[in-house]
């Protein structure tokens, strides 16, 4: 039985497993099954390795494994390579691991925003944030970063471009790449601060992606849309970039529309 699944840690949150399983029993490809994979990182490498001879086609990768994932792979694709993050690994009949990156594809296609000569501001340096400064400086934007270790945005943009900034700063887009907004536990307030920024802030964007996926609207999506931002969470780029991995691993593509419906909350397991 052909099985798929999601590292990460933790990894209970993802709905990645809803929009899979849906778009394989659409597509009756009966058989398959995708599953959540809970690996604390100093497991990961042990974990990975072992995928492939368990039955494993393929896994995305999501916090905070995404740069530890290309580092394990056995070759990777160009985009992977310069981005230096993988969300996607697949596992061949050999053993070999083969590692790409959908994020960067997957967030513009979400993000559905003509971005030559504008401007971005990009939340967070890990896996993710790499992907959307990868993407967007190709899509012809102007690209700033901002993270809470400045010594993080300061490497990351020495890498793949852009310019790190000291705090938050206006720009025709913000995107969220960092973990905060995934719990419900911080007020508006507190969630924003960890984000060094206020709810006056959050109004100089006139368009806010927060790639953060949640039962409940995140602290920063509620700002902006109080503010009369165009908003987008991140349910959009995760069926974007799990339809692109979907393809990677079965040949088949994926009915997105099926995805997206299982994606939403109660939608799917």
């Amino acid at each position: 039985m052909p099985r798929l699944g999601v590292l990460g840690w933790p990894v209970a949150h993802s709905r990645s497993p809803a929009i899979h399983n849906a778009a394989l029993a659409a597509l009756g490809m009966e058989g398959w099954r995708y599953q959540r994979l809970p690996v604390p990182s100093p497991l990961l490498a042990q974990t990975v390795r072992a995928l492939g001879a368990a039955g494993f086609a393929g896994a995305n990768v999501t916090i905070p494994h995404k740069q530890a994932a290309l580092a394990i792979a056995d070759s990777a694709s160009l985009a992977a390579r310069e981005i230096g993050a993988a969300n996607t690994l697949s596992f061949g009949a050999d053993g070999a691991i083969a590692a790409e990156n959908t994020d960067a594809p997957g967030l513009l296609e979400a993000l559905g925003l003509e971005m030559h000569g504008r401007s971005a501001l990009v939340l967070g340096a890990g896996g993710s944030a790499r992907a959307a400064v990868w993407a967007l400086t190709r899509a012809g934007a102007e690209v700033l970063v901002w993270n809470r270790t400045p010594q993080r945005a300061a490497a990351m943009v020495a890498q793949l471009g852009g310019a790190a900034v000291a705090k938050p700063v206006p720009a025709d887009l913000l995107v969220n790449c960092t973990a905060v907004g995934l719990q419900r536990s911080a007020s508006e307030p507190e969630a924003l601060n960890q984000l060094a920024m206020t709810v006056d802030q959050v109004a100089r964007y006139p368009h806010v992606f927060d790639l953060v996926y949640a039962q409940h609207e995140t602290p920063l999506l509620a700002a902006a849309r109080r503010a009369g931002a165009q908003t987008i969470d991140g349910v959009e780029m995760l069926v974007a970039q799990g339809a692109l991995s979907f393809q990677i691993w079965t040949g088949v593509r994926p009915p997105r529309d099926v995805m997206r419906a299982a994606a939403a909350p109660g939608g799917g397991d």
